[in-house]
Order: structure tokens, then sequence, then C-alpha cells
């Protein structure tokens, strides 16, 4: 009798044995398959039951949550959620997320090991701990000025730090709240639909998913691209520029909008934006020598990240003699984004060198410690300092003399290059109007902003003073915005 009782005991004791082995089995060797099942609800529970970590600007935060007391219990909610937009994008239940929501939801959540101390602990736990938070490098006057300066116009704005790349601004117009997208609920669906029809394209961010022909902004290329190249040696004396200029190979006569560009200096042809000019310099200089420089400021480049990619901006490298000279006055195949000009305005600014452009400066714990910081950016020298230091001055010789003198601010010194995008069939769509600049304080050692502006739907006129007309106000506004912070 012992003998039996003493078989069923062990008996037992391998069965118990067994199923804690399955359940460590479970718990440790499957949980990661388990958690990635899409059959499994309870890791969206899990996602949902504690406040999201908060995105801040000038320390302040521009995301909460919200307790909606239901199954998928917090929800994310904005602070001026179309003023941020660009930069936060959304984190929906339904929907997913995206821009920085996305590329940082690790951190927001709360699921990056970097979290914890002991995530092995956790693990077997299953404690979640609290979601961090991202600082971005965003100015809150800065912001507010560019937005406030579309006014709900189809348009875009970036503003960076020449010195270091900090990103200060980012906006797009036409917007929209995201914390319309945040739940599941029947209104969030109906609110998708409407945004995803919306003839605006309110959810599209403009200033880096974008791309538009450049205009005459891309005349600061150009003209950069001649310095360092030796065509011109001498921005004071006359160039050998026709009026008209015929397209070479062709019987297509290249214009200009006013008078007094035939054989202009660069000087003059940059303030009073000489098409023809530029369209012939860009032919003397060759492609190679005009698709390396436009890519030493950040043209043809796919890996551009903010830390959310960037839609690449183009020069064609495949073009005839006429088909360059259109791209090198910013027409024909030559398209950028908002950020992209901007880069160009700031690497003019910090004598030729480009700084990597970032969005975010730090991520911390939910209680304050620091995670992680960008570090220095990586820089290039995109042109020679002799030739930036030129570029600034022509820059400067558009405020006070040419065609950005909307851009002046008292006080301070300020660069710019006014532009008008032609575009659709025969040209017969509106204008986009440009205006691209940078800024230095008297007081201060260096430029400390540069800023890229495009306005969709500015004005029929189809002359250069377009761009200073319409974008150079906001530019400036943005521009003051940076200085007096």
């Amino acid at each position: 009798m012992t003998r039996h009782i003493r078989h069923a005991a062990v008996f037992c004791a391998l069965l118990l044995v067994a199923l804690l082995v399955n359940a460590a089995r479970i718990q440790i060797v499957l949980a990661g398959p388990y958690d990635r099942d899409p059959a499994n609800r309870r890791v969206t529970i899990a996602r949902y039951d504690r406040p999201r970590g908060d995105i801040l600007v000038d320390g302040r935060s521009v995301t909460g949550s919200r307790d909606s007391r239901e199954q998928l219990r917090y929800e994310r909610t904005y602070t001026d959620g179309p003023l941020y937009a660009p930069v936060t994008g959304f984190a929906s239940q339904l929907y997913g997320t995206t821009l920085l929501e996305h590329t940082h939801d690790a951190i927001l959540s709360g699921a990056d090991p970097v979290l914890t101390p002991l995530p092995l602990w956790n693990d077997l736990t299953r404690t979640h701990t609290p979601g961090g938070h991202v600082v971005t490098t965003l100015n809150r006057a800065a912001q507010e000025a560019a937005y406030a300066g579309l006014d709900g116009r189809k348009g875009a704005v970036a503003a960076l730090d020449p010195a270091t790349g900090k990103v200060l601004a980012l906006v797009s117009s036409p917007s929209y709240d995201p914390g319309v997208l945040s739940g599941n609920s029947a209104a969030t669906e109906r609110s998708w639909a409407r945004l995803n029809a919306d003839p605006d394209k309110p959810m599209l961010n403009r200033a880096v998913r974008q791309t538009y022909p450049p205009g005459s902004t891309f005349k600061v290329v150009t003209a950069a691209a001649a310095l360092d190249a030796g065509v011109v040696t001498d921005v004071d004396r006359p160039t050998d520029s026709p009026d008209p200029y015929r397209l070479p190979g062709t019987r297509t006569l290249l214009a200009n909008e006013g008078d007094g560009c035939a054989d202009a200096p660069l000087r003059d042809a940059f303030e009073w934006s000489c098409n023809t000019v530029f369209a012939k310099l860009g032919v003397d200089v060759g492609v190679a020598d005009m698709a390396a420089t436009a890519r030493a400021f950040g043209f043809n480049d796919p890996a551009l990240r903010v830390p959310f990619s960037v839609a690449p901006s183009t020069f064609d490298t495949t073009v005839d003699r006429a088909q360059l000279a259109l791209s090198s006055i910013g027409q024909y195949n030559t398209r950028a984004t908002p950020l992209q000009m901007a880069m160009v305005a700031a690497a003019v600014a910090n004598d030729g060198e480009l700084r990597q452009p970032y969005l975010v400066e730090r991520t911390t714990t939910a209680g304050g410690s620091a995670l992680s910081a960008p570090g220095p950016r990586p820089v290039r020298q995109v042109l020679h300092r002799t030739t930036a230091q030129t570029m600034k001055e022509l820059m400067e010789g558009v405020v006070t003399e040419g065609t950005g003198t909307n851009a002046a601010i008292p006080g301070a010194t300020v660069g710019g290059k006014t532009g008008t995008a032609q575009h659709g069939v025969g040209n017969s769509g509106t204008p986009y109007a440009w205006f691209v600049s940078w800024a230095q304080g008297d007081r201060d050692p260096e430029p400390r902003v540069a800023v890229a502006v495009v306005v969709e739907d500015a004005s029929a006129d189809r002359g250069e003073i377009t761009g200073g007309g319409v974008a150079a106000p906001i530019a400036r506004a943005v521009m003051e915005a940076v200085l007096d912070s």
C-alpha cells in the first residue's frame, strides 16, 4: 500500500513539475509570439491601460491622456492640436501612429526597455512602466508666428537654427486636430473619412512630405555653384547674358519679368531675380557641378529623417542643356520641400556648413530623468567659406535693395531670396510664392534662424515680387519671434 502511495505522490509531483515548466514556457519562451499575435486583444488593452507619455515644446506638454472609462481606457489628447499636428502626428486606437507619435512610440507608450532598469523582472511580473516624454527643439513663439502668418492658406513653414540644426518651427496649413482620431468610436471613423476626403488634404505634412518647384529661391544654389566652380569671380562684373536667352539647342526664348537683366552682374541679377542670367549660369557651370552642389545642400537624399522621414528633394541629373537651364532657375524637374530650402538658407548663414536638422532634443522617463540626447549632429561643408560670405552679402542685398524688402527687421541683419514657382499645364496654375531667409540680431555673434516659406494659393501675379509680398512677411514674423526669444 505504501508503495502505491509513493508512486502516486511521485506521479503528482511530476504533473506539478510539468505544469510549472509549461507555465514558464508560456510566460517566458512564448510570451513574445503571443504578444505579437493579432488575435491577442490583451496586448491592445494593456497598451491603453495607462496614460501615454507627453511631447513637450519649450518645457510644456502639447499632448495629454483622457480616461475614457472604457476597455481601451486612455485616449490621446492634444493642446493646440492643429498648431503642432505636423510635429506630433496622431496616436489613434483605430489608425495607429504617425510622425513623433510613431517614431517615439516605444518611449511614449512605456514599452521601450530603456525605461526600466529591470526589464527581465518586468517581463516575469508583467509590470508596465509609465511612458516617457519626448522633448522637442521647437520654439513655441516661432511656431505660433508661422501658423498665424499662413492663416489657413495652403502652404508650409520650416525654420532651423543654422549653427545646430535644431528645427525651430514646422508648420503645415491647412491643418487638423489629431485628437479627433484618438478614440475608437463611430465619431472617430467619421472624422477619419472626412479628413481623407477633404480636397485641401489637411493631414498632408506640407513642410516635409510635399515637394514643390522652388522657383527663384533655387538661384541661391545656382549662384553658389557658379562661385564655387569659378564661373563667376566678380559679382559686380557684367555677365554675358542676353535678354531674352535662347535655351541651348532649341528655339525657345526665356525672358524676364522686368527690364535691365541683359548682361547684369550677379549681384544685380540676384537682387532682381533675372531668369536669363541664372539659366545661362547653370548651363555654364554644367550638370555635374550643379548636381554636386545641389546634392551637398541635401537634394537627392532619400535618407533624410528628423526623425520621421522627409520626402526627397530632387535635382535631375539626366537633363540636357536646355533642361539644365530651366532646372537652374528652380523649374523643370527641380523639386524641394520647405525643410530642404530652409537647409539651403541655413548652410549659407552658417559659413557654408550644413548641420543635419533634428526635431527631438532629448527623451526622458516619466520622472524627468534623461534617457537620450542627439549629441553633435553630422556636419558637412557645402560651400567654400568665401563663397558662403559672398552669398550672405547677395542675400542681404535682396532684403535691403531688391525684391525682399518686406523681410527687413530693424536691429537685425537679414538675408533672403524671393521666388515665384510656376506649375500646372502651360503654367496655368496659381504660382507658388516662396521666400527663404536667415536673420542675425545686432548683438548675436552668428545668424540664429533660417526660414523657408511657401504659400500655394498666394496670388495670380507672376512677378518675382509675389514671394516678397506674400511669403516674406511670414518669414519676417518667424525670424522676429526667434530673435526676441
